[in-house]
């Protein structure tokens, strides 16, 4: 028989294995679709999660998903968009996410965390919790408080806030709103005047956060999408130009703004560090750092501590999660600096699977996590707190049983050397 003819009769051999089959019948045909239905990432929208009966209060909310499709419906869509976008496709602020699904806990039992604590000490301060809230610009688009309303939220933990360059409120009113001294990220700007005055303004924080991921503007597609659905000017908020923006930031009040045009330099290098490294007076930590090599060179002397960050994903869409970035990075540094880390956090065995690929070995001094970086708020002062510390406390027994002390003392867990997918 020719390949024609064979090729011929296996197609009808395997057409009548199927008419004889159950996968043509309703129901088959049927199960056949669900199973082959693409699952949401997360959340998981297909288990009894009703997407048409949004929260009504924060007090409903069962994780920090259920305040996202109520900031949708209720935010201006260009506000919306600017939150939720990521670079270009958005394939790196999904993996953020995916790179969480990938990785295996391997809980230990019967060891005694009734006395385990949390504690850490990051740059010669000890603060109640690894978490830290990480900078994110412009709250007062999503809320009337803004930033106020964060800083208030973190008093009464003790979380340790970092304040974006772009806030909505001064660092001197966040300072006072939390209690204790925040965190400066700092974009460097185009105008080295205006970086140091912004330097030079963030005197009272105890550390400067330079952030060098974002060495050209990001290609918000998100955004763009939903500011054209937007029947708002947005010129009536934000000004007409950059320097209009930067105006209604109040960490550039008194600051001579007549030449800059970015908040970023595209001749960013190793050693234009040293010059903020100059001028501040207290910790440098940077921010962006993705691979062993960048590590490597961060530990010469002038750099405290490194930020692990891809900006959520919003500059750049290079495809790699934090996460997995993460254990090269510890691998490089050796224990020489503290490595944070952000993005993709939206639970509390996120928060444990970071500090378990941090360092087993000195897990409550060296392993440290930022917060997550996309804000819900919608109620009262932003829900009066930040939406990652319900979810940490539901999940504070278990994260007992496998962080902290215990896991570097006595082997508490541990991570699955095999990854779910590879």
């Amino acid at each position: 028989m020719s390949p024609k003819h064979l090729r011929t009769a296996s197609r009808r051999h395997f057409l009548q294995f199927l008419a004889a089959g159950p996968l043509l019948s309703p129901t088959g045909a049927a199960t056949l679709a669900e199973e082959l239905r693409p699952r949401p990432a997360d959340p998981i929208a297909w288990a009894l999660r009703d997407l048409d009966a949004l929260i009504t209060d924060p007090k409903q909310a069962l994780d920090v998903f259920d305040f996202e499709p109520v900031a949708h419906k209720n935010l201006p869509p260009a506000h919306y968009g600017y939150m939720a976008t990521g670079a270009d496709g958005a394939v790196t602020l999904r993996t953020n996410r995916e790179g969480f699904f990938r990785l295996q806990l391997r809980p230990r039992r019967l060891i005694d965390v009734g006395t385990d604590r949390h504690e850490v000490e990051i740059l010669g301060t000890n603060y109640d919790s690894p978490i830290i809230i990480a900078p994110t610009g412009s709250n007062r688009a999503f809320h009337p408080d803004g930033e106020l309303a964060i800083a208030r939220a973190a008093r009464p933990g003790d979380y340790l806030q970092i304040l974006s360059t772009v806030a909505t409120t001064s660092i001197e009113d966040a300072i006072a709103a939390r209690g204790a001294p925040v965190w400066f990220q700092l974009y460097p700007t185009d105008q080295w005047e205006v970086t140091e005055g912004l330097v030079k303004r963030a005197e009272t924080a105890p550390a400067v956060v330079l952030t060098v991921d974002a060495i050209i503007d990001g290609n918000w597609e998100t955004l763009a999408r939903m500011r054209r659905i937007d029947t708002r000017q947005c010129g009536d908020c934000h000004g007409r130009t950059f320097r209009d923006f930067l105006a209604h930031r109040p960490n550039f009040d008194g600051l001579d703004l007549t030449a800059v045009k970015r908040l970023n330099r595209t001749d960013l290098n190793w050693v234009f560090v040293s010059r903020p490294r100059e001028r501040v007076k207290g910790k440098l930590l940077l921010k962006g750092i993705l691979t062993q090599e960048d590590a490597v060179l961060a530990t010469k002397p002038g750099i405290d501590a490194i930020i692990v960050s891809n900006h959520g994903g919003r500059f750049g869409d290079n495809g790699l999660a934090t996460i997995d970035a993460l254990p090269e990075i510890v691998e490089a540094i050796g224990g020489q600096m503290p490595v944070l880390i952000d993005s993709g956090f939206r639970r509390g065995t996120d928060v444990v699977k970071a500090l378990a690929l941090g360092a087993p070995r000195d897990l409550h001094r060296t392993a440290l996590l930022m917060g997550a970086c996309r804000l819900w708020p919608e109620w009262g002062r932003a829900g009066s707190r930040h939406p990652a510390q319900g979810d940490a406390r539901r999940d504070a027994a278990d994260r007992r049983r496998i962080a902290a002390r215990h896991y570097a003392r006595d082997g508490g867990a541990r991570l699955n050397a095999t990854r779910v997918f590879q």
